[in-house]
């Protein structure tokens, strides 16, 4: 498993009972997550000092309830990154922090290739993939279906004294730009897709990773340049598990790219606890 371990400005406190206690700067908050499934001890006082609590209801949704004032919108660091926090509807602040670990590896890889990049992010949500790229030195087609995701995103690329470099934001079906980026001719050098285990199209499409992975995988394949450098899969899908995601990715991208492919779990350190919250898989294919 891979985890942050340079994240200063979050922290995952105690997980307990069904629930996250969460350090987002100086905002404390509580989360429910399915996963913590053990009961234990609550030592840590923040528990009785958070400054909003989501609470899930029957109907499936939830609110946030504030225990004390929350502002609006707050700003966290990650490095030279700069990430604008806000509580939303289904339990979501807008960056999922598990994910700097694979910021850090893109990175690594682009400044390690000595050569301009072209990276595409599907999926891209707030963009903390896209800054971590941008940052690094490479160009990025950042796409998603959300137009309020995609503004998001610009909004962190400015905050983080990005909004300058060489970048394409785009409201779009992942899957239907790919096609026409094909038709195109259009090609990358890396591709980063954070694909969700279940949606709904603007025309009540229903989208079901597990039953649209492959032509997701092998389409999206298509785009890698002739010297390609990385290509990552992040999934949160239960029903796909690490080996299949890791036998998906070689069978559809890089059966003929050489190279290796490997997933791992990532996950976040509990502080409370010495333990290491699993936070789904990321299989990742490099040169």
């Amino acid at each position: 498993m891979r985890f942050v371990n340079d994240f200063f400005d979050y922290e995952l406190l105690d997980a307990d009972s069904g629930e996250r206690l969460e350090r987002w700067g100086d905002i404390i908050l509580i989360r429910p997550d399915p996963q913590i499934i053990w009961s234990g001890e609550k030592n840590d006082k923040r528990w009785n000092n958070a400054h909003a609590v989501y609470h899930r209801t029957n109907t499936g949704g939830g609110y946030w309830e504030p225990l004390k004032k929350v502002p609006d919108v707050w700003s966290i660091k990650y490095g030279d990154l700069t990430f604008r926090l806000k509580p939303m509807g289904f339990k979501h602040t807008g960056l999922f922090p598990e994910q700097a670990v694979n910021w850090a590896k893109a990175d690594e890889l682009i400044k390690n290739a000595n050569r301009p990049i072209k990276v595409l992010n599907l999926f891209a949500y707030t963009g903390g993939a896209t800054v971590a790229c941008l940052s690094a030195g490479a160009s990025v087609t950042h796409v998603d279906a959300s137009k309020g995701m995609v503004q998001w995103a610009k909004e962190n690329a400015a905050a983080s004294g990005l909004a300058d470099k060489e970048v394409r934001w785009l409201v779009d079906d992942c899957l239907k730009f790919v096609k026409r980026e094909i038709r195109r001719g259009n090609h990358y050098d890396a591709i980063i897709m954070d694909p969700p285990s279940y949606g709904r199209g603007p025309n009540g499409e229903v989208w079901k990773l597990e039953q649209q992975i492959e032509e997701l995988l092998t389409e999206t394949g298509k785009l890698l340049s002739d010297n390609p450098l990385f290509f990552f899969l992040n999934s949160y899908t239960g029903g796909l598990s690490a080996t299949i995601l890791n036998y998906m990715v070689k069978n559809c991208v890089a059966k003929n790219l050489g190279g290796k492919v490997y997933t791992d779990e990532i996950g976040l350190k509990v502080t409370a606890k010495d333990i290491v919250l699993p936070c789904g898989n990321t299989t990742i294919w490099e040169r």
